[in-house]
């Protein structure tokens, strides 16, 4: 069994797992949304082999559905689920942190493989590489600011990094409720997970 969660748009719905931070993906309809979540089933295994870990999701199962928004709508999640209040321990926090580290890995690697000019399209519009990694580095110094981990704008890949170390420390540390922070800790590394993956397959299908 693989638990998700749906977050309910005017006309598009998120299918996100709660187990595999950044298995996410987004279509118009909540069977349509599962559906996809389950073909991204191979994509998502190469980031978790990245990270040293087995991925053979069950059958989806749904465990709750959140109200979504015209963000939900464009293609960003943005409800943050109750669920996300439950405690995290450390080995939890731990094999996330390994995810998002490989999503790091990988789409820092797919970049520097790929053309500065990009396929133009419905997937992702007209951003070149450039463009698409400086989006992905402002969201997250955005985002890491939401669990108080705040760095000035990056003047280089070091600053960056420094920046993404701060934050897979924090993130890598166990949890209790109450929140003290914008976005609970399960929350944010879901999101940051989601948007670096998201942008890496992107990339990919636009080179």
């Amino acid at each position: 069994m693989t638990r998700i969660y749906l977050e309910v748009g005017p006309k598009k719905v998120f299918a996100c797992s709660l187990e595999w931070p950044g298995w996410c993906r987004v279509a118009k309809g909540e069977e349509a949304a599962i559906d996809l979540l389950m073909e991204y089933v191979p994509r998502y295994r190469v980031i978790a082999g990245r990270a040293g870990l087995r991925f053979e999701p069950g059958d989806p199962v749904v465990v709750a559905r959140e109200p979504g928004s015209e963000m939900t709508d464009f293609g960003a999640p943005f409800a943050i689920p109750e669920l996300d209040q439950a405690p995290v321990d450390a080995e939890t926090a731990g094999r996330w942190v390994a995810l998002l580290r490989a999503a790091w890995e990988l789409f820092d690697e797919v970049s520097a493989e790929s053309p500065e000019d990009l396929r133009k399209g419905p997937r992702g519009g007209g951003r070149d590489l450039s463009k698409v990694m400086e989006h992905v580095e402002n969201a997250e110094r955005a985002y890491a600011r939401k669990v108080d981990v705040r760095h000035k704008p990056y003047k280089s890949r070091e600053d960056r990094d420094a920046m993404r170390e701060e934050l897979a420390e924090v993130l890598s540390r166990p949890w209790q409720p109450p929140q003290t922070t914008g976005w609970p800790p399960a929350y944010a590394m879901r999101r940051t997970a989601w948007h670096v993956i998201d942008h890496l397959w992107e990339i990919e299908d636009r080179r």
